[in-house]
């Protein structure tokens, strides 16, 4: 029997990644990107569907009784129905490990870039502001080194502790925050999300998004932040409480914040995030930190590892596994 396989949001998959063919007989059909209102009509009589970020929900699985696998083409798989999937013994297999790089180095980009205010030197010297001093610099917006900082790592997973090697390097002293961790990373302590709210200087986010997480920084941990800290967040756009943050952003309660995440993707004009993108003292990029070429070719070697484990019976990376 030959399994449909589609994938929904290919489109998601940058350029210069090579994407394999599964090496079992298979119908494979992929879409640039799929609307939520498509994905019955396009996963119709497939076995195992890709996506992305395309959602699949409990009242789609009731419309598609031949999926088997739901191959997610990320590590995070809240846009899954997995209570759904299941109840009717749908399997769910996600991405793990592939971002331990890319990740973390976005992070510190966003961190350096912020510290530095390299984003606004760089305006103003093509503004002509350089040139217009009378010496042979000018330092108009803080600078500030990372050394002798300490840094608040809010999940103590891959990411999270590479982000605290990587802050450790730097001199920095490392604090992490996780509910589920059962000790420290070799690099710093794990304390409590009030401690670490307190102390930190830069608090970065590299937690999954779950009703436990959702709005976890919010402005209650705004105001009891540092004056100058940043906030970074490569992770989920729901973990931070967006309003809160543009509030503390601009009542200058906080630093500065570095965001790649939203909770609407891509993010509208309107959105309380655009009300601060072009401010000194944030950096809003396009959920791209994920997106190193070396780290999309792991990702896309490891979708298609799953599916052909998935195809032998032996399904692996699960988060809903297979029906005994």
């Amino acid at each position: 029997m030959t399994d449909r396989i589609v994938f929904l949001d290919k489109g998601t998959i940058g350029p210069g990644v090579t994407l394999r063919r599964p090496g079992f007989d298979h119908d494979w059909q992929e879409f640039e990107r799929t609307a939520r209102t498509d994905v019955v009509e396009r996963l119709a009589g497939a076995r195992i569907a890709i996506t992305n970020k395309v959602p699949i929900r409990g009242s789609d699985l009731e419309q598609l009784p031949d999926l088997g696998l739901i191959a997610v083409a990320a590590t995070g798989y809240d846009v899954i129905d997995t209570a759904a999937c299941a109840a009717r013994g749908v399997v769910v297999s996600n991405i793990r490990g592939y971002a331990g790089h890319t990740v973390p180095e976005h992070t510190f980009a966003l961190i350096l870039a912020l510290r530095r205010n390299l984003a606004q030197y760089r305006a103003e010297v093509l503004e002509g502001r350089w040139v217009k001093e009378d010496q042979f610099c000018f330092f108009n917006r803080p600078i500030g080194d990372l050394a002798g900082t300490t840094l608040g790592v809010v999940g103590a997973g891959v990411i999270g502790r590479a982000v605290g090697g990587i802050g450790a390097a730097f001199g920095m002293r490392v604090l992490y925050h996780d509910d589920y961790a059962p000790q420290a990373p070799d690099n710093g302590a794990l304390v409590s999300r009030a401690e670490l709210v307190a102390e930190a200087d830069v608090i970065t986010v590299h937690c999954p998004l779950t009703e436990e997480t959702r709005g976890m920084i919010g402005a209650a941990e705004f105001d009891a932040m540092k004056p100058h800290a940043l906030v970074i967040n490569t992770a989920r756009g729901g973990i931070i409480d967006e309003e809160a943050l543009v509030t503390a952003i601009e009542s200058d309660r906080i630093g500065g914040a570095g965001i790649d995440v939203a909770s609407v993707e891509p993010t509208p004009l309107d959105h309380p995030l655009m009300r601060i993108a072009k401010r000194w003292n944030v950096l809003f990029t396009p959920h791209v930190a994920w997106a190193g070429v070396q780290a999309m070719q792991s990702l896309c070697d490891q979708l298609i590892d799953n599916i052909e484990a998935f195809h032998r019976g032996e399904p692996r990376n699960t988060v809903v596994p297979a029906p005994l």
